[in-house]
């Protein structure tokens, strides 16, 4: 049985209403319905706390849904370098927000007549490159420590 039927089961045996539950566990009762339906699965607190109120063991609510496993156990995981995953999408970020401030300072040279020039004195590759560098690098680096946990 799957975690949406056997959580279902177990409230229904109870004779509660997804309100109910929803209360009891404080959370909305359109999660309850989500879980209910499959759509959506609870943090592993909520999991305990349901294991608790329905007086069975975590086990029983996680065994045979292979999906759910493997969300808890991905959940639980953590980054085995988080302060640079921090850093690359800081990167990428900077490198969005410098070409934001390039294609609006190129909107203004072109549709209001302004002559604002963009680190006069550097190679033009260096004002027309860097954002693009900056969003690829901290996008790839990001992309690859994101998969990267401790075991």
């Amino acid at each position: 049985m799957i975690f949406s039927e056997r959580l279902k089961q177990e409230r229904e045996k109870r004779g509660w209403s997804q309100t109910e539950l929803a209360e009891k566990i404080q959370v909305s009762r359109q999660a309850v319905s989500k879980w209910e339906t499959g759509k959506n699965y609870p943090s592993i607190e909520v999991i305990i706390d349901l294991s608790d109120l329905f007086g069975i063991t975590i086990d029983e609510l996680l065994r045979s849904d292979e999906e759910l496993k493997a969300k808890v156990i991905q959940d639980s995981k953590q980054l085995a370098y988080p302060k640079w995953k921090v850093f690359f999408d800081s990167v990428f970020l900077l490198g969005a927000l410098m070409l934001v401030v390039k294609l609006g300072i190129l909107a203004l040279n072109h549709f209001a007549g302004t002559n604002i020039t963009i680190l006069e004195g550097l190679p033009k590759a260096v004002p027309n490159f860097l954002p693009l560098a900056l969003m690829l690098i901290g996008g790839i680096a990001a992309d690859q420590l994101k998969n990267k946990h401790v075991d």
